[in-house]
């Protein structure tokens, strides 16, 4: 049997602050994309958000669910112009996405994303969203909505494609 690989489509990493990054042109050839992310921000506990084709109507929602030392906690999202998808990161510790983007290619169902993450605060989560579109994933713009804040120096961005087979 054979097993399903992930191959890199992009990478980089931030030299100054930006207010955001995007992943365009993702080629529509893979069956799934993953994003992984250290990520930083010019300013303490700014969590990070993600848009689809240029697209900043409020066609997304989302779940987080996480947990820290002192308990458990979620919280949802509905009707946003974007995807809250991480914890909270500063500008001196990196905290860790992984984000999964399942048939992003497909053109009859609404995307979504499943991502789990761990952060400078000790906070541990799994955040879930959904854009309702049908369209083709073929960009994917990752920031932070807080005001004028930006994604720090030294953050990290790399997206993979993955075959199914």
């Amino acid at each position: 049997m054979a097993t399903s690989t992930y191959t890199p489509i992009a990478s980089t990493i931030l030299t100054t602050a930006a207010s955001s990054y995007t992943f365009s042109s993702i080629p529509s050839t893979y069956t799934d994309l993953v994003l992984v992310m250290s990520g930083f921000s010019v300013s303490d506990a700014q969590n990070y958000q993600c848009r689809f084709n240029g697209d900043s109507a409020t066609n997304y929602s989302n779940v987080t669910f996480f947990a820290d030392g002192g308990g458990t906690y979620c919280y949802a999202n509905a009707t946003q112009s974007y995807i809250e998808f991480s914890g909270n990161s500063d500008s001196t510790n990196a905290d860790i996405n992984i984000i999964n983007f399942p048939n992003y290619s497909n053109t009859t169902t609404y995307k979504n994303l499943l991502g789990q993450w761990n952060d400078v605060t000790r906070n541990t989560g799994l955040s879930t969203g959904l854009w309702r579109s049908t369209a083709a994933i073929n960009s994917i713009q990752i920031f932070i909505v807080t005001g004028t804040i930006n994604l720090g120096n030294g953050t990290t961005l790399s997206l993979y494609g993955i075959k199914g087979y």
